[in-house]
């Protein structure tokens, strides 16, 4: 069945992690230490074991507001993602392999991150995606499963066969969608991985589109 639609993941596909890792990493343990009197180390420390305790799996990982009030953190925290932007950081290969594939494709992005993030990233990549999917921010759900991509499906009113993703989480844009008929690739940047669904750039990823 021909492809349709191409779907990407944003972050760790289309543009680095170092937008999310300094508000996470940074800026949430900083005002926490700052609301809790504590040294800066020690409340990196604090917040990273609330992090884990919490899961990647559970879409309470993504959400700021949930955060802000787990933490107990001062100010609000709706301005942080703009005052941030300049950290995003968009992969040298996203914009030529999003030129190429646009040509052929609606292409949309499917992404765990909450869309307040999203807004900032899309405005780095300047690329205009028929679709936006936010996983926890529009379904309250977490890429994990199938049924989010069976929604994305829904909503394009496509069957999952003729929708192609790329990503680099193996289970999050790879097992997930491949177990309902999506065709997924695992992009491994690093190139450790080979095999037939597994790409190393997004150039690789559209060559194998077109």
């Amino acid at each position: 069945m021909p492809i349709r639609v191409v779907s990407f993941d944003m972050e760790g596909t289309l543009v680095d992690h170092s937008y999310s890792k300094t508000i996470w990493e940074g800026d949430i343990p900083a005002l926490y230490a700052e609301a809790h009197g504590l040294p800066l180390e020690e409340a990196r420390k604090k917040v990273f074991a609330e992090y884990a305790d919490v899961g990647e799996g559970r879409p309470e990982w993504y959400d700021m507001g949930y955060w802000w009030r787990r933490l107990g953190l001062p100010h609000y925290w709706r301005n942080l993602p703009q005052r941030r932007k300049d950290e995003c950081r968009v992969y040298p290969d996203a914009q030529p392999a999003l030129n190429r594939l646009g040509k052929k494709y609606p292409l949309i992005v499917s992404s765990n991150t909450i869309r307040e993030f999203l807004q900032i990233q899309l405005g780095c990549i300047e690329y205009p995606f028929s679709r936006v999917f936010s996983a926890p921010t529009d379904f309250n759900a977490v890429k994990k499963a199938p049924d989010f991509y069976q929604r994305v499906c829904d909503i394009l009113e496509i069957k999952p066969e003729e929708l192609a993703h790329v990503g680099d989480h193996e289970e999050f844009d790879y097992r997930a969608p491949k177990k309902l008929g999506v065709k997924a690739y695992h992009l491994d940047r690093i190139g450790q991985l080979k095999g037939e669904d597994v790409v190393h750039d997004l150039n690789e990823f559209a060559s194998r589109l077109l």
